[in-house]
């Protein structure tokens, strides 16, 4: 296991005040409960009662809904600032009183011809390229010239971490904009996201990775899917242990004050991006997932290629997990939840049924000062018990998929493994019926078993051969009640 690296600048509370005029607009998954006595969602997951002249700021956000609200006084400004900490709001776009500078940086290895495609895709911007070691330097360096990028030269391969850090070393902007030779970046970039910069708190800020335009090949069209760099199509507060909890740095914009000492560490040569996310966030910073811009990137056609790729970024499992303890349980699950899914599985539905009763009976005992404080227990269990099938699911195939391979092997014969393969199966029905169906949902399914298999042997190869089990062991947990006032 490697050491830690210099932690990133701790960011001073004084220095999280939102600048006047500010704009943000709410979640549109938030709930309001009760007329805005309590907002539902957040990141992570949470539940949050609101003082009165607080329900009045939310419900007039929500009335605007995308247009957003414009803070007026200290007061508001406070009150944003609690909804973006807790992840209910995220910030609009708007005119920076002090304009930042940003430097762009492309790390590059060979493929010269992915590097042209980059590079024309920032024309007219000042760009520093990386070249990591490459076999073909002469044309590497052709292409940096024709584009007039500035260039800097490994003589030998330090990995995606060394070529980030000598751009980070060798460029002096407020902010660094990084970008990998396989992507194309929209007209405007990294300027479209430069606003978000605005709140003091955002060290990072990642746009909506994708692949190119679509041929016939099988893997391409399930890549334009569900590729592992595409992080979705709601903007995200990012955090260990929310629905978001890390980005990659295939493209990545982050602030040059939030890293102080910090840079990326060179003993990963996977999860250095995740690894740098996560240290933010310890660091009390801001990491800001904005969908709305689209980069484009390289899609790997070849089956066995695609297969390695997801086996190697498993294989960062281990030395991400001792580096930080707990973000990569495969699930954290209640008792509650297991106890009634097993009860399922053994044809015991009355019993299920009570167990999650007595559950709901418990968290009321706990919400029976908010209004209609029942309702609200009984749907906080539901969601419970369906958000813990999704990850006894995930983890059955990825992590456990031996497990889960034999589940579906038997789920003709045994109500147990059509219990497992249900919990594997549906989160994979509603991918395909709510994003892009560029594939028919039988090979959509395969696919992604195997994705996630891919992965998980990564975990479990990696994992034994550190002798270390901690990313193999989920954690049950008992409910709890997350509730704050602001």
């Amino acid at each position: 296991m490697g050491d830690r690296c210099t932690p990133p600048m701790a960011l001073p509370n004084q220095d999280r005040q939102l600048p006047i005029g500010a704009v943000i607009y709410l979640d549109p998954r938030v709930t309001l409960w009760a007329d805005g006595a309590a907002l539902i969602g957040g990141s992570p997951w949470r539940i949050s009662r609101l003082s009165p002249e607080t329900r009045a700021i939310v419900r007039d956000l929500r009335m605007r809904g995308e247009r957003g609200r414009r803070a007026e006084n200290s007061r508001e400004l406070a009150v944003y600032r609690e909804l973006i900490d807790r992840g209910f709001a995220h910030v609009m776009s708007s005119r920076r009183s002090a304009p930042l500078r940003c430097d762009t940086v492309i790390p590059a290895m060979d493929r010269p011809e992915l590097l042209e495609r980059c590079l024309e895709s920032l024309s007219g911007q000042e760009v520093t390229v990386v070249d990591d070691g490459s076999m073909n330097v002469a044309e590497i360096a052709d292409v940096a010239k024709r584009w007039r990028a500035r260039l800097i030269e490994h003589p030998v391969n330090r990995g995606p971490s060394g070529a980030r850090n000598t751009g980070i070393d060798n460029t002096d902007g407020d902010l660094i904009a990084f970008i990998d030779s396989d992507c194309t970046a929209p007209q405007g970039w990294p300027d479209s996201m430069l606003h978000h910069f605005d709140d003091p708190a955002v060290a990072a800020v990642a746009p909506r990775v994708v692949g190119h335009e679509v041929t016939r090949g099988v893997i391409e069209r399930y890549e334009s899917t569900r590729s592992s760099l595409d992080m979705g199509i709601n903007a995200e507060l990012v955090r260990p242990g929310s629905r978001l909890g890390f980005v990659p740095t295939a493209a990545l914009i982050m602030r040059r004050a939030a890293l102080g000492a910090a840079r990326f560490d060179e003993n990963l040569r996977v999860g250095e991006d995740v690894d740098l996310v996560w240290r933010l966030v310890e660091a009390g910073w801001h990491v800001v997932y904005d969908p709305s811009v689209v980069v484009r990137h390289e899609i790997r056609t070849d089956p066995r290629d695609w297969i390695a790729r997801r086996f190697q970024y498993g294989t960062s499992a281990p030395q991400l997990e001792e580096r930080h303890p707990g973000y990569l349980t495969p699930a954290k699950i209640s008792a509650w939840n297991v106890a009634a899914l097993a009860l399922l599985a053994v044809r015991k539905p009355l019993f299920a049924a009570a167990v999650t009763g007595v559950a709901t009976a418990a968290l009321t005992r706990q919400t029976s000062s908010m209004p209609r404080g029942v309702l609200l227990a009984g749907r906080v269990v539901g969601q419970g018990l369906l958000a813990d099938s999704a990850a006894i699911g995930h983890l059955l195939r990825r992590e456990w998929w031996p497990i889960g391979a034999a589940a579906l092997a038997l789920s003709p014969r045994y109500p147990a493994a059509r219990v497992a393969a249900a919990t594997m199966l549906a989160p994979i029905a509603l991918e395909w019926v709510t994003r892009d169906r560029s594939l028919d949902p039988v090979r959509y399914s395969v696919l992604r078993l195997i994705d996630d298999a891919s992965y998980g042997t990564g975990v479990i190869v990696s994992s034994l051969r550190a002798r270390f089990a901690a990313p193999l062991i989920p954690r049950v947990r008992m409910p709890r009640w997350p509730s704050q006032r602001h």
